[in-house]
């Protein structure tokens, strides 16, 4: 287990939902798979819409640009 999954768990312990956005943003960045990548992505857009957080659109439009999210009509 590396240092991002242990804080990872660490702030699902703490229900630290903003630490969630940032960190599951993180993974995805640093991810070399795509699939993994857009799973984290994911992750940090579903946190980010529950906490109405700025980066809610870009991470949705990064979902979008990988083929992930369908484009809003």
């Amino acid at each position: 287990m590396n240092d991002l999954d242990r804080q990872l768990l660490a702030a699902h312990d703490a229900g630290d939902l903003h630490a969630l956005v940032t960190l599951y943003t993180a993974a995805a960045d640093a991810s070399p798979d795509a699939d993994a990548a857009a799973f984290y992505l994911t992750h940090a857009h579903v946190f980010a819409m529950e906490l109405d957080h700025p980066a809610a659109p870009d991470l949705r439009q990064r979902l979008v640009d990988q083929g992930r999210e369908a484009p809003l009509a």
